[in-house]
């Protein structure tokens, strides 16, 4: 007698960063350095608006209330810190690795992410606008009752990444690849670009009627009472 297997619809989900700072000491307000190398220091409130720290290192950091607009951070480093508050317009991480870190309540616009690879990061309130991540790696990445308006994900490399309670605005998923993707908690789903790359991600039923109309487009079908 043949056994029967049992069906699963699970998929895997994300692993959150587990940041436990250290004591820190305080920012020593002397600028930032390429190839800067930030072990154990708090950034409180400190404007980094137009600082140039290309290649630096941030490890057990934490960044709060800090101005970023226009700060080069290209290929900068990320490991074990918390970004809370942080804010600004043109910050360029394009290259740069996060791996354990959160971002809570940023308030962010134009952010160069493109060619980054973020690994187990929360991104957790706050809005950001025009997020680049084109061509990005995410995996074990979850964005948490936050507002993305006009994100950017071309060509990017999505591994368990979730989306909960979310607004995700005019979202660009172009040419992406997905794993384990989980948008059912999304509040707000609007798809500019690239709902046939959906493969590999989990909607809603409720989700799944909305973006009726774009799939049938997609395959040629013509919808009429």
């Amino acid at each position: 007698m043949a056994r029967s297997s049992r069906k699963t619809d699970t998929i895997a989900t994300a692993r959150r960063p587990e940041v436990r700072l250290p004591p820190l000491v305080p920012y020593d307000g002397a600028g930032l350095e390429p190839d800067g190398d930030y072990d154990g220091v708090r950034f409180d409130g400190t404007d980094l608006a137009d600082g140039s720290g290309p290649g630096a290192r941030f490890m057990d950091c934490a960044l709060d209330g800090c101005a970023l607009d226009r700060t080069e951070l290209a290929r900068a480093r990320f490991i074990d810190s918390v970004l809370t508050g942080v804010r600004g317009v043109g910050t360029d991480l394009a290259g740069a690795s996060l791996r354990d870190v959160e971002v809570v309540d940023a308030r962010l616009g134009g952010v160069q992410l493109h060619g980054a690879v973020l690994e187990r990061v929360l991104v957790r309130g706050g809005k950001i606008d025009y997020l680049n991540l084109r061509k990005a790696r995410l995996k074990d990445v979850v964005f948490e009752g936050c507002v993305l308006s006009e994100p950017d994900f071309g060509d990017a490399q999505l591994t368990r990444v979730e989306f909960r309670d979310c607004v995700l605005k005019r979202v660009d998923f172009s040419s992406v690849r997905m794993e384990a993707v989980d948008l059912r908690a999304v509040a707000e789903l609007d798809i500019a670009r690239g709902v046939e790359r959906l493969s590999g991600a989990v909607i809603s039923p409720a989700q799944l009627m909305e973006l009726a109309p774009a799939f049938a487009a997609q395959i040629g079908v013509r919808v009429e009472a």
